[in-house]
């Protein structure tokens, strides 16, 4: 019998590419405040971020393979979390503008049966066009930029903001998949 995979995110991007792999999940979103961890390197408030999220699901679940996970956006040792409003979307998308940053997502898969616990983490650059007030401005007008890390979603519109990547496309999406799929396949799921 199939292991019970469970999301422990509410993001759609994160459900979306979870069912381009094909396999059959349940999302229970974590109430972990994303806010309250920002100390330290951002690849490790990532990490304890995920693990934050998945140990909160696990303990409600019941038996599965809980999957949590936090992205990050960096920009000169700065971490850019969700933007409070407009203004903090349009500080953001200025800030990024012409630049390159890093995006890391922390990744934690718990096997509530077991106990067995693995985090990781994938960090991918970005390197943003040097954006016009009016693209700015555009852009914010989408809405698109109000509930991702960094004020911007590229698999989106913002694909449009973004002149090249080096790394994962999925990490900056929001769920690193081939990083995934090894943990996953530690605990026995196979994806392909």
């Amino acid at each position: 019998m199939a292991q019970k995979l469970i999301l422990a995110s509410a993001s759609p991007r994160r459900r979306e590419l979870l069912a381009q792999l094909g396999l059959d999940f349940k999302v229970i979103p974590s109430g972990i405040d994303e806010t309250s961890l920002t100390a330290g390197p951002p690849e490790l408030v990532a990490v304890r971020l995920a693990e934050q999220k998945a140990a909160d699901v696990a303990m409600r679940a019941g038996e599965g393979i809980v999957i949590g996970a936090d992205t990050i956006v960096v920009v000169d040792d700065s971490i850019l979390g969700k933007p409070k409003d407009e203004n903090d979307a349009r500080k953001m998308l200025t800030r990024l503008s012409g630049r390159w940053h890093r995006v890391y997502t922390g990744i934690a898969v718990i096997h509530t049966a077991s106990g067995g616990k693995i985090s990781d983490y994938e960090e991918s650059r970005v390197k943003f066009k040097k954006l016009s007030p009016r693209e700015i401005e555009n852009y914010i007008k989408t809405g698109e930029p109000m509930d991702k890390a960094g004020g911007y979603g590229i698999q989106g519109k913002g694909a449009l903001l973004v002149e090249k990547i080096e790394g994962c496309y999925y990490n900056i999406v929001g769920l690193p998949l081939f990083k995934l799929g090894a943990m996953l396949s530690h605990f026995g799921v196979e994806v392909l």
